[in-house]
């Protein structure tokens, strides 16, 4: 999970890969909120 400091060549959280991280944690969250905003919707349609 190096892979700012290998293309940039900066270590922007000191190399523990904290950052690397977010930029993956972070899209992952939003399309699985995404998803179950979607699926909420659809559910609460079929109730009605």
């Amino acid at each position: 999970m190096d892979f700012i400091e290998r293309i940039f060549g900066i270590a922007p959280d000191g190399g523990d890969g904290t950052t690397e991280l977010i930029y993956i944690a972070v899209p992952f969250a939003v399309g699985a909120i995404l998803v179950a905003r979607s699926w909420l919707r659809r559910a609460a349609e079929r109730r009605r």
